[in-house]
């Protein structure tokens, strides 16, 4: 027996002294804020705990360790402590998605009763050992030093109040519930009576599936049922564009990657499922994968019905190779770009139970709840009515949670068995399964005249898109349509081709095309100015788009923010000694001839709650509040009463939450549905219109397909723009950022802030560390550790500037800023090594050499 204490009370284990702590407190005392990131590989800090005074990692903390401890979780901190800790978070903008917040809190309250008044060096050291994917770190050190200063004084902090209007530093919608860890996430969920799932993975990547053999599985007790691709009520396929992946491989097909999905066991814990997994032994015939993007373009075929190369985007201005042949400078060279791991905090995970009236009920931590519930029908056979997709706010998703994983097996298994099923992933499961950040290679070339006006590009670029389409073809899309950055250049040649390959799939990640391109073009514009002795920034000056001009696509845009954003960093790029400078252009919505649509509906429930229903995923980067702002900005409402909710329930049809779109698309919808409550408000109360609901929408139909000859282009209804400086110190290392972002209007200081930090921490780790790489089809390493991560004390310091150019479409005139955040940073980057060295870098991650 093992006696200690936790949160004060005297505890005597008795179970298997090899469990985990984090195990014990989350599965037998069912304390949530302590979350599972990284598997017990103790590389995420999510975990966090206090033991006999000081911060531990409960994720590699034995039972058997614990004999005469005393262990404290956020639940057992003094009250003032926690709340004044929780409260500095939230007022300094610390908590985005906030998965890893507790953990973060569990580490300041042991640093603070040990150092009352740390540096920002001892903030940085105590924390390096937690990651947080959305903010960059900044706010997380400012809400301790803040916490410290308080507590020092004996303080009590109030989150602040404020009417909840736009360009209002409003605080995050939840976000102290969700910084001590009392808002559920999707893992946190436990119902009475439910069953785990786990799933048999393929152990190649190209092998037929001769048969599965599950006998010794079935034997182990508590195993429920054990399921195959034979066992799917209906559609075996699925996909967010194209239906080409299968929720499970049968015999006598062959797998694709090594994420495929052979066989599933649903038991009485995880820990049996799993333990049955193991037991289920398939017979195979192994082949040769495809995994050399050029090789597969014209090589054997991935899927057999479909070319490898399955779509090419492609778009001509004039006569591009005439006009570099009389370019006076011209700059050539190849590019290449490195798969990466979104590396969200929450693993997937799904929780599903039948609704006891023949459908399903899940809750789903999904980048688009109505995709979830149009692909989980298909598999179940069910009418989309009969499934409801609750939306839980996930903890990061950055586009690795748009594509359907284990949505689907959750549903088929809790349906067949008519019970409560949660499937949640491993960390080395989740880096095998989801579609991550596309490898492109680019052949680039730039020219410009003796006048320093860019004249013609061409490019040639292809995608690794591995396995399965998933957005891939559109990734490649936004690749061609981004080539020529945030710059007029008159003549373009321009082709992008998307290849499928039996590598892990990629997809949708933040930049989503535009980050790998931009990389390329500007640093051909630092080596034109170079070779030609002109001014670097003055170049980018005189080249930027501007009203009336037009992208690579052809497209005339307006309210464009690229000279306002230049002008923003100037004085900081011309007063460095060594910098580099790149500026970007990104696209809000889809577009490309596809709808951009957003439905809302505002129900009166009584003068004290109201509730905001929309369709959009609240990641951490402030969805809720923009829809929450934007209404109290339309009708003056206190936002305290505002409940916010996504359910498919509310029958309010919404896209994919991507494309950072979802600020403009909410904000225009839920103005159009307080034309009505405004009105009513002026002549009576809440109370008295207790009842109502209110709806509205917003659809942009007017978008055209790329290369379209017979009328005006309008690819996107919208883009933003920026300017990014990357400064270095007297030994080549980098020392500040300066991130200038046109955000059209700012719809809240404190949130954009957060989100363009940690765009530009993620973009430092695309340009310096970051890398998933692949051999032969397999991972080189799956673990969370090895995906190198930029940590707090390893972050530069971020200066943000915001930039309002009015958007012609976007609500008050804002524009999408959720992934423009990193799109220059590479770039940036690439110039100010160049700077300091005179070597181009011209291969991601870069070398500092």
């Amino acid at each position: 027996m093992i006696k200690f204490t936790l949160n004060g009370e005297k505890q005597s284990y008795t179970g298997d002294t090899e469990k985990t702590l984090l195990n014990y407190l989350r599965l037998e005392k069912n304390i949530t804020s302590v979350k599972d990131g990284c598997s017990g590989q103790a590389t995420c800090g999510a975990c966090t705990v206090e033991i006999n005074g000081k911060a531990k990692l409960s994720c590699v903390i034995k039972m058997k360790t614990l004999a005469g401890a005393e262990v404290f979780t956020p639940e057992g901190f003094p009250e003032y402590v926690k709340d004044v800790i929780a409260k500095a978070f939230v007022n300094k903008g610390a908590v985005q998605c906030g998965f890893c917040t507790p953990g973060f809190i569990s580490r300041t309250k042991v640093l603070l009763q040990n150092n009352p008044n740390p540096s920002i060096e001892e903030i940085r050291k105590a924390i390096k050992s937690h990651i947080c994917r959305c903010t960059g770190y900044k706010k997380i050190e400012e809400a301790i030093q803040f916490a410290g200063e308080t507590i020092r004084e004996n303080k009590t902090l109030e989150i602040t109040k404020t009417s909840g209007k736009i360009g209002i530093s409003q605080p995050k919608y939840d976000a102290y519930n969700t910084a001590l860890g009392k808002r559920d996430f999707v893992d946190d969920i436990f119902l009475e009576g439910m069953l785990y799932g786990a799933l048999k993975f393929s152990d190649y990547p190209k092998a037929k599936i001769v048969k599965i053999d599950t006998s010794e599985a079935e034997k182990i007790k508590g195993v429920h049922r054990i399921f195959a691709s034979k066992d799917i009520p209906a559609e075996k396929k699925v996909g967010l564009i194209f239906n080409d992946w299968p929720v499970m491989i049968e015999e006598g097909n062959t797998t694709h990657y090594i994420g495929d999905v052979i066989a599933g066991v649903v038991a009485d814990s995880d820990e049996i499922a799993r333990k049955a997994v193991a037991q289920i032994k398939i017979d195979y015939v192994v082949y040769k994968p495809v995994t050399d993007v050029f090789k597969a373009i014209d090589g054997d075929r991935v899927h057999p019905e479909k070319p490898n190369n399955f779509d090419t985007t492609c778009f001509t201005i004039g006569n591009a190779n005439e006009s570099l042949k009389k370019s006076k400078y011209t700059s050539k060279d190849h590019y290449e770009t490195q798969r990466i791991e979104h590396a969200f905090l929450e693993k997937e995970a799904t929780v599903a139970r039948p609704d006891g009236k023949g459908g399903m009920e899940i809750f789903s931590q999904s980048q688009g709840v109505y995709e979830d519930r149009r692909q989980i029908a298909m598999i179940l056979g069910l009418a989309e009515e009969k499934i409801r997709v609750i939306l839980v706010p996930n903890g990061g998703g950055f586009g690795g949670k748009e594509d359907l994983t284990v949505q689907g097996h959750t549903a088929m298994f809790s349906y067949l068995l008519n019970k409560p099923v949660k499937i949640t992933l491993t960390r080395e499961e989740s880096i095998r399964l989801h579609p991550k950040r596309h490898p492109v290679f680019m052949n680039i070339e730039l020219g410009a005249d003796e006048n320093g006006k860019l004249t013609a590009l061409k490019l040639r670029a292809i995608g690794d898109t591995g396995a399965y389409a998933s957005v891939g073809m559109k990734v490649m899309e936004r690749v061609a349509g981004h080539a020529a950055g945030g710059y007029f250049i008159p003549e373009i040649d321009i082709e992008a081709k998307t290849v499928y390959t039996n590598n892990i799939p990629c997809g949708a990640m933040r930049g989503f095309g535009a980050n790998q391109v931009t990389f390329a073009i500007e640093s051909c514009i630092d080596e034109i100015c170079k070779n030609a002795g002109f001014d670097r920034w003055q170049f980018r000056y005189d080249n930027a788009l501007v009203d009336g001009l037009r992208t690579s696509t052809g497209q005339k845009v307006f309210g464009v923010g690229i000279r306002k954003s230049l002008e923003a960093v100037k004085d900081d790029f011309n007063n460095a000694k060594y910098a580099g400078l790149a500026c970007a252009i990104k696209n809000s919505g889809v577009g490309n001839g596809m709808i951009d649509e957003s439905k809302v509906k505002i129900e009166i429930i009584s003068e004290t709650h109201i509730k905001l229903h929309h369709g959009w995923t609240e990641m951490g980067q402030g969805v809720h509040n923009m829809a929450l702002q934007t209404l109290c900005e339309e009708t003056s409402v206190n936002p305290d009463i505002i409940e916010v909710i996504v359910d498919t329930e509310a029958q309010i049809k919404t896209g994919m939450t991507t494309s950072s779109r979802a600020t403009a698309l909410v904000g225009l919808a839920i103005i159009n549905a307080a034309k009505g409550l405004k009105e009513d408000l002026k002549r009576k109360s809440l109370k008295e219109l207790a009842g109502k609901t209110y709806s509205g929408q917003f659809v942009c139909d007017w978008t055209t397909k790329p290369g379209v000859t017979d009328k005006e282009p309008v690819i996107h209804y919208s883009y933003g723009y920026a300017a990014q400086v990357c400064i270095l110190d007297d030994k080549g290392n980098i020392t500040k950022m300066i991130a200038a972002h046109d955000a059209g209007k700012i719809m809240n200081p404190m949130l954009f802030e957060g989100q363009i930090e940690g765009g530009v921490h993620m973009g430092l780790g695309y340009a310096l560390s970051e890398d998933l790489p692949m051999k032969d089809g397999y991972l080189i390493s799956d673990k969370m550790k090895d995906l190198q991560i930029l940590r707090a004390h390893e972050t530069p310091e971020i200066v943000v500037k915001g930039v309002e150019v009015k958007d012609p479409i976007g609500p008050y005139g804002a524009k999408g800023i959720g992934e423009i955040g990193l799109v220059p940073t590479a770039g940036a980057i690439a110039n100010a090594f160049y700077a300091y060295d005179g070597i181009k870098r011209t291969k991601l991650p870069m070398k500092r050499r």
